[in-house]
């Protein structure tokens, strides 16, 4: 399974540290966030990455180039500089993620969450999206679970954790472009085409100053 990494936001509630540097190479002790979820992707056996980019991009080429460095092959999918959000950011990336389901996974979060448990995924519809509890800046939640899929209005309200496998007929219909891919989940939850797991343990969305902050300190902290 190939996996694809987001990574073509210009992080405007980052700023100013994103404003000269792209949101995945802030650093996080020694590793910038992209090279912390590259490696883990590696650990758990995903060796062919895409990763999407468009804001400050080069930037981000030079500094992860073809993966040699990490044991993985990197490919990239080019993107204009304001980017075609997350929807058309994956359509756009499908020729460089073949015909087989795919994992995508947001540059901006920082997990524990054991990848190897999507690796050898086998959808029952046409997606599979791990879920996280709500947090402050998001009590409302994304999506309700119950006994593993994904519905409108019955279950457990959660938070998209910005994981997820997919399978391409997923977006059999779309059309290149600027598009978000929040519609196109919430139409497939109704439609009762999408299972999920809630996955307890350490999740983190990298997308404040005061957030990075605080993940430095933990981080530094345990090293």
């Amino acid at each position: 399974m190939r996996a694809m990494i987001l990574a073509a936001g210009r992080g405007t509630r980052l700023r100013p540290l994103t404003d000269d540097t792209p949101k995945p190479l802030l650093k996080v002790g020694e590793l910038s966030l992209i090279e912390h979820l590259i490696l883990k992707l590696k650990k758990h056996g995903f060796t062919e990455i895409v990763v999407n980019i468009a804001y400050l991009r080069d930037k981000i080429v030079n500094a992860i180039g073809n993966g040699d460095k990490y044991g993985v092959a990197i490919s990239y999918s080019y993107e204009e500089a304001e980017g075609l959000e997350t929807g058309g950011g994956i359509v756009n990336a499908m020729p460089l993620l073949g015909p087989k389901p795919f994992l995508v996974v947001s540059g901006d979060i920082w997990t524990q969450y054991p990848f190897s448990n999507l690796k050898t995924k086998k959808l029952e519809g046409l997606a599979h999206l791990v879920l996280v509890d709500n947090f402050k800046e998001h009590q409302t939640g994304d999506f309700y679970l119950l006994d593993g899929r994904l519905h409108s209005s019955t279950g457990t309200r959660l938070t998209f954790g910005n994981i997820g496998v997919y399978h391409p007929d997923f977006f059999a219909d779309c059309t290149p472009g600027f598009f978000k891919l929040g519609p196109l989940l919430e139409k497939a939850a109704h439609d009762n085409q999408i299972t999920g797991e809630h996955f307890q343990g350490e999740w983190e969305n990298i997308g404040t100053p005061e957030s990075l902050i605080a993940l430095r300190k933990r981080v530094d902290a345990i090293e």
